[in-house]
């Protein structure tokens, strides 16, 4: 498991493809090494209300979370961060010359005691391959 949340404001649809976006940060996540195939999770929230800086409404964000189960070394987490953050920065950078775009990411640990899981992905997986 990682899972990829990304909020966003609405006017950035216009200057991004989200859809392509997310296959950026699932093979960035994969490259890592750090994450199981299996366990990544990515998904997109927008956000239809917002506000930022002065208040123009040109202004965008991008925020990305990712939430994993603890354990992973921090200098390993440290690598997957600067990893995937240079993935999204890269995808975004044609965006972010040509408008005004806050982009920001942050990656925390899950307490494993307080956040059970379920899932049969892994044996599809397997009867697939």
């Amino acid at each position: 498991m990682p899972h990829f949340s990304i909020e966003y404001s609405a006017n950035l649809e216009a200057h991004i493809d989200m859809p392509a976006l997310l296959e950026v940060l699932r093979s960035a996540a994969i490259e890592t090494g750090l994450f199981p195939t299996a366990g990544i999770r990515i998904r997109a929230f927008r956000a239809d209300h917002v506000s930022l800086a002065d208040g123009n409404p040109q202004h965008a964000f991008l925020d990305l979370l990712i939430r994993l189960r603890e354990g992973r070394p921090q200098a390993a987490k440290e690598a997957a961060t600067a990893h995937i953050f240079k993935a999204l920065e890269g995808f975004l950078a044609p965006s972010m010359v040509t408008h005004s775009i806050a982009l920001s990411m942050e990656m925390r640990d899950i307490d494993a005691r307080l956040s059970p899981k379920a899932g049969s992905i892994r044996a599809h997986l397997q009867k697939d391959s």
